[in-house]
């Protein structure tokens, strides 16, 4: 690898982007494709295969044999709230190799015996993000789950302000409408706002805490892994 590429690629990974570095296998030639460059690219269609898939590997483009070495910032999933569904989606989301943190301001519910080794902050949102907890970014989901505007509403403006891949909030749709119109009153635009995922989760009948963390973490994977969405989800 030369020199320079090696300082683009390592440039890429400290600012928590991703990018995938091309090899011709028959002279080793090679060349670095960043994320925002990919859809632009002539091999656009793997590269963005391999890129939601987390995944390097062969791919045979123009009678040529290329490898496909892929870079991925580790996913963070930032939890809004030390509640009950959030009691069992983090260890969920640790199966999954999610880097985890829960915040929540409310220290009776955001306590180590509710929450043994997870990252556990017990401030406010706008407080922590940025802060004590590493600013988001488009490689982080969050999941605002207390049903409390004053805590969910910062954290929602923070990951909408971010582009982050996946955001989804719990609640009624009467619930969301209000929460629509306080960020529409905050200067989020309508197309903006509807990235949040409202109400959270995959629409499979859910009702206790485990099969809504269930959910979520499925609508997670969705984004992550660049499905298409349901109707209406």
């Amino acid at each position: 690898m030369l020199s320079r590429t090696l300082v683009d690629l390592n440039a890429e990974r400290r600012a928590r982007r991703a990018a995938i570095l091309v090899t011709d296998i028959a002279d080793g030639t090679q060349r670095l494709v960043r994320d925002a460059e990919i859809a632009a690219d002539p091999l656009a269609e793997p590269l963005g295969r391999h890129l939601a898939a987390g995944r390097s590997g062969l791919i045979e483009a123009e009678g040529r044999t290329l490898f496909l070495t892929v870079q991925v910032p580790p996913v963070r999933l930032v939890v809004i709230g030390a509640v009950h569904i959030s009691q069992a989606l983090v260890p969920m989301a640790a199966a999954l190799d999610l880097a985890v943190t829960v915040i929540d301001p409310r220290t009776a519910f955001a306590s180590p015996e509710r929450f043994p080794d997870v990252a556990l902050v017990p401030e406010w949102p706008d407080a922590a993000l940025g802060g004590s907890v590493p600013a988001l970014d488009r490689y982080c989901a969050l999941a605002a789950l207390t049903h409390d505007p004053k805590i969910d509403d910062p954290a929602l403006i923070a990951a909408l302000t971010a582009e982050c891949f996946y955001i989804g909030a719990l609640g009624s749709r009467k619930t969301h409408a209000a929460r629509v119109e306080r960020l529409r009153l905050a200067g989020f635009t309508q197309a903006r706002i509807g990235e949040i995922r409202a109400p959270i989760g995959l629409a499979i009948g859910a009702v206790s805490p485990a099969e809504i963390a269930l959910s979520v973490l499925a609508q997670v994977v969705a984004a992550l892994r660049r499905a298409p969405r349901e109707p209406g989800a």
